[in-house]
């Protein structure tokens, strides 16, 4: 019998994935010894750099998104998490898969003017010359335009009674296709502070990109039936309306909230660190976004259709890149891309959309019907068995032990390795 992706060895599994996605053997290399990263790569990359720091490596499974068979890399420490978004990904088939996309490739700059007699009348100033100064941050950087991106608006804003007066803020917005886009913006943001000190007359103090990318948002959709939500002593119907219920309470209330968007941030950083892209950015973007009403909510949204089924949506800020950075110069990110078969930025966002929203129906499911206790402790009781020296071959029997004893901690690990030592010798 064919054994499942699970239950196959680390050898079998790259085998199988060398199978689906036609990775080389260089490719699959990369999975192996600390990710394909040579300390002598690493010391280029960032500074004082005195070793490698190793994270597991999971593929989630079951995944179709846009009609399309994804494997899905995830990066992360906590356990339960590619279990069960594969499993949500799994019932997720049933009503078509995920549908996903992202609204644009936009990303805002911003300049602060200070130093303005009137911010007002500097703020119509550059407007009437908002053609200029777009066309001048354009031929700045020709090789954008010439794939398909480039400066597309310029707005101008006057923020007032702040802890040092009135002034200037304006945005530049800039498609910047598959790269992140930072350094590209900064650097026009650079290049325009001169010919916009001489417009208004002020001073431009701060240039520099902004992470709430709500011009560049990712998000993703899909519908569960009642019969494939039913599990246990559970119907349908009861996992559907305990999991409205609970999303009602993150969408209610900032403290409930805070701790729903982290679980779906469990799934998106997996992805995002999995790509080498800048996670802090996406985290920063998303609770920001979460925010934009003036009361923190919930990410997600999750309603009941006319007949029945669940229905869940996402949709969030997504800076990522393709090209550039990290994303080409680490050889297990530039696997992990292959890996997904993405050919733009804006599929790798959809997709990480696709993983946060199965991450978050995975935990309200769990919290409406058993507690999320259950599954998750089951696997922390082999991080806890491996915390307390258990050797390979007593690893499942001793976190089996402490799941079922339901005393989960280092000490009872230590105490039934002790007994069974004791015994062997």
């Amino acid at each position: 019998m064919t054994k499942k992706f699970y239950q196959q060895s680390i050898p079998e599994r790259l085998e199988t994935l060398a199978q689906k996605t036609g990775l080389s053997a260089e490719e699959v290399a990369a999975y192996q010894a600390e990710g394909g990263l040579s300390l002598e790569m690493a010391d280029h990359m960032i500074e004082n750099v005195v070793g490698l720091y190793s994270l597991p490596l999971g593929i989630a499974q079951n995944f179709v998104i846009n009609g399309r068979e994804v494997l899905i890399p995830m990066v992360i420490e906590e356990p339960s998490v590619v279990a069960s978004v594969s499993f949500m990904a799994k019932l997720a088939r049933n009503g078509g898969g995920f549908e996903a996309g992202m609204s644009s490739q936009e990303m805002i700059g911003q300049l602060q003017v200070l130093d303005l007699e009137d911010p007002r009348k500097a703020a119509e100033t550059v407007l009437t010359h908002k053609t200029e100064l777009l066309q001048a941050a354009s031929d700045f950087h020709p090789s954008l335009i010439k794939y398909g991106g480039g400066p597309r608006d310029l707005q101008v804003h006057v923020l007032e009674e702040t802890p040092i007066g009135s002034f200037l803020v304006i945005h530049l917005c800039v498609d910047v296709r598959d790269a992140m886009g930072a350094n590209l913006i900064n650097s026009m943001l650079e290049f325009l502070a001169a010919p916009v000190e001489e417009l208004v007359g002020g001073r431009v103090h701060l240039r520099i990109l902004s992470n709430l990318a709500d011009r560049r948002l990712a998000w993703a959709r899909a519908r569960f039936t009642c019969q494939d939500l039913a599990f246990g002593e559970y119907s349908g119907e009861q996992v559907r309306d305990g999991i409205l219920e609970a999303w009602a309470f993150a969408e209610a209330d900032p403290y409930r909230a805070a701790t729903h968007n982290k679980g779906i941030m469990n799934g998106i950083d997996a992805v995002v660190l999995a790509t080498a892209n800048d996670w802090r950015a996406v985290e920063a973007g998303a609770h920001a976004y979460a925010a934009r009403s003036g009361l923190y909510r919930s990410l997600s949204t999750w309603s009941k259709e006319s007949n029945g089924d669940l229905l869940g949506f996402i949709e969030l800020p997504m800076a990522l890149g393709i090209v550039g950075g990290a994303t080409q110069t680490h050889p297990s990110a530039k696997t992990n891309l292959k890996l997904m078969g993405v050919k733009s930025s804006a599929e790798l966002g959809g997709i990480i959309a696709s993983v946060g929203l199965a991450q978050n129906l995975a935990a309200l499911r769990a919290l409406a019907t058993e507690g999320i206790q259950r599954g998750h402790m089951n696997l922390h009781a082999r991080q806890i068995a491996l915390s307390a020296g258990a050797k390979p071959e007593q690893l499942d029997a001793l976190a089996a032990q402490l799941a079922a004893e339901k005393n989960i901690n280092v000490a009872r690990a230590l105490e039934i390795l002790g007994q069974w030592n004791g015994s062997i010798k």
